[in-house]
């Protein structure tokens, strides 16, 4: 079975040779040659075009982001995984929406590093366990409702909360004991308040979609 051959972008010369020495180490995967800045690397892995990219993102001149949107664009099927200390959302989704298959941070352990690297070439998406729970948590988020929402009526926020249960305009009335005709002159303030025209409208803006 052929290695898996891995090339290294990290600008530390000890990371990188860590990185070196503990996949060198395994005959299951094998070390292209390296590189220390983004420029480069853009340059030369296309030409030897390994089978997975560890990427660090902050590196002199381009970044690591930067340079995987570029290998993207050129190389769709490389497999390329983040290695880096930011653990912040913006770093994290930045990188995945470049392009990026994996995130791991620079404490993973040589166990784990070389796990995610055989993941990675499976088709897999290797993270450290806390980037996986914030990449969660940011798909559990209810999206904000909109502002406007402040601008309403307690009876108009009724009126709005009985228009999402699928409330016919004779049903609120009759739910509300008011007219019909009142129940229009509501609905027409908040379309007004809200800066819609239709109920799916209003309704999407109080659910922020």
């Amino acid at each position: 079975m052929k290695p898996i051959r891995v090339t290294i972008v990290e600008d530390d010369a000890d990371i990188r040779q860590s990185f070196e020495t503990i996949i060198g180490s395994v005959p299951e995967f094998e070390c292209l040659p390296s590189y220390d800045n983004a420029e480069a690397a853009v340059a030369g892995i296309p030409a030897v075009q390994p089978d997975v990219v560890i990427m660090d993102i902050h590196l002199p001149g381009m970044s690591g982001i930067e340079a995987v949107t570029i290998l993207k664009a050129q190389l769709p099927t490389l497999q390329i995984t983040m290695c880096t200390v930011y653990e912040d959302d913006e770093h994290i989704f930045n990188a995945l929406k470049a392009g990026a298959n994996g995130y791991l941070l620079k404490r993973t352990s040589p166990e784990k590093l070389l796990e995610a690297l055989h993941d990675l070439h499976q088709g897999g998406s290797p993270m450290n366990s806390e980037i996986a729970r914030r990449v969660v948590a940011s798909f559990q988020k209810k999206p904000e409702p909109a502002p406007e929402l402040a601008a309403l009526t307690a009876r108009e926020k009724e009126i709005l909360d009985l228009l999402a249960k699928g409330y016919l305009y004779k049903e609120i009335a009759a739910e509300l004991f008011i007219s019909i005709e009142t129940v229009k002159r509501h609905i027409h303030n908040i379309y007004e308040k809200l800066q819609v025209q239709t109920r799916t409208e209003a309704l999407n803006k109080v659910r922020g979609v």
